[in-house]
């Protein structure tokens, strides 16, 4: 059987450099969770309103 050969490379990311702010897109998924929370309540009040 042959031999495989491993080599560990020591290369750092660009991502690991970069300090990167998700701040953006925590406010986004709360708007976005905001508006569909709205959204399932207004529907269930018009569902309640026609009943």
């Amino acid at each position: 059987m042959a031999k495989i050969e491993t080599t560990k490379t020591n290369q750092k990311t660009k991502i690991e450099d970069e300090k990167t702010s998700l701040k953006g897109t925590l406010t986004s998924v709360f708007l976005l969770g905001l508006f569909l929370i709205l959204s399932w309540v207004g529907v269930y009040f018009l569902f309640l309103d026609r009943l």
